[in-house]
């Protein structure tokens, strides 16, 4: 099956070729924004396979304790399908199930982490889905951690790149799908486990680091994967693609091509006709030609009353950034001269951040007292 579809964003797409994989649904995403480079049949449900360890894998990161063995049980140790032959009652750290998760999609340790993690499959299947609504997957329901086909267990390829984005905003999860071989400790045996990368991207593709392979019966062949070039990060779904490997190329080289990583402002830039600077670095893939359409608007609070406390710390608004009407970001301002908060990366999914984050007015309040805490207590 041959699939085609015209790219996420309209403008100046003469200038740009269409883009054609073999997918029954395909999605590009650039990481670092999270905005939809390329979308067909992107919100269609289908079965995904094993990329829903994708999601086990960060809900395990975000709940775990990675030094904490896990103990494998008889439900473990006796679930059908891809395996690192874990035995029963074997003992391992969370951290190394973890690879032997993503490596080699081993299902036992799939069933093993989530026992561990959720006290039941059961509840940790409550915890995937809670995090796929707080990710805003609107098109997904989890029935497992492992992704062998079950009613009710599908996603979608706009899902599992908004997904998989986050997902590699935390870099416990990007060293471990990155990694091409594994070593871990085998407690039954004189030689240790060795694990390699299942992702042939990972050696097929100039930039490739991750993410995640998957197949069955009814799902057939899906594939999750990134790379970074030039300090851009870009995510590939395929779900249902029989030619995935070189799919993928293709889909990387035209979101690298066609929409390169653009810095807009810097961190500490000063802000043009006022006495105010930029907390952030801004940065977004444009288009060719697109870039001319952004348009900026400075949204600056009440000041203080004269000999009142600055309780703002030297905050003094934002810049709403568009494009094409819509607003694409929004970066914090602040008094020239003011401590600026740490700069976080930017992730695509709102309201799943920490509670501390620069990107509003009170995520970045609360690092700058936060900061000052640790500074006087220090």
């Amino acid at each position: 099956m041959l699939t085609c579809c015209v790219p996420a964003s309209a403008q100046s797409s003469q200038t740009r070729p269409e883009l054609y994989t073999h997918a029954q649904a395909a999605a590009l995403m650039d990481v670092t924004s999270g905005r939809l480079l390329y979308s067909s049949h992107g919100d269609d449900e289908l079965r995904i396979a094993s990329l829903t360890k994708i999601m086990t894998a960060i809900v395990a990161i975000e709940h775990g304790d990675f030094k904490k063995p896990v103990k494998v049980s008889k439900n473990a140790f006796g679930k059908e399908g891809s395996s690192i032959y874990l035995k029963m009652g074997e003992e391992m750290t969370l951290e190394n199930m973890l690879y032997g998760l993503m490596l080699r999609s081993g299902n036992d340790a799939a069933t093993a982490i989530a026992e561990h993690v959720g006290g039941s499959e059961e509840g940790f299947v409550y915890l995937m889905n809670e995090e796929a609504k707080q990710i805003g997957m609107s098109h997904s329901h989890f029935a497992n951690p492992h992704g062998l086909d079950a009613e009710g267990h599908y996603s979608s390829a706009n899902d599992m790149a908004k997904l998989t984005a986050y997902a590699l905003h935390n870099p416990v999860f990007r060293d471990i799908v990155k990694t091409p071989t594994k070593k871990a400790p085998n407690p039954n045996e004189s030689w240790d486990y060795k694990w390699d990368n299942k992702n042939k991207m990972l050696r097929l593709y100039d930039g490739a680091d991750g993410v995640k392979t998957g197949y069955t019966k009814k799902a057939f062949r899906c594939l999750v994967s990134s790379a970074t070039r030039n300090g851009q990060q870009l995510v590939a779904v395929t779900l249902n693609d029989g030619d995935d490997w070189n799919d993928h190329g293709k889909m990387l080289d035209y979101g690298f091509e066609y929409f390169p990583l653009t810095s807009l402002m810097e961190k500490g830039e000063a802000v043009k006709g006022y006495d105010l600077v930029v907390s952030n670095t801004f940065q977004y893939p444009f288009s060719k030609g697109e870039q001319e359409g952004v348009e900026k608007k400075l949204v600056l609070r009440q000041p203080a009353r004269d000999g009142s406390a600055d309780i703002n710390f030297g905050l003094r608004g934002e810049i709403q950034i568009y494009l094409g009407g819509q607003q694409i970001g929004t970066v914090p301002v602040y008094q020239k001269g003011s401590f600026l908060p740490e700069e976080r990366a930017r992730n695509p999914v709102q309201n799943t951040m920490s509670p501390v984050h620069p990107s509003t007015f009170a995520g970045a309040l609360a690092e700058v007292i936060r900061e000052l805490f640790l500074q006087h207590n220090g």
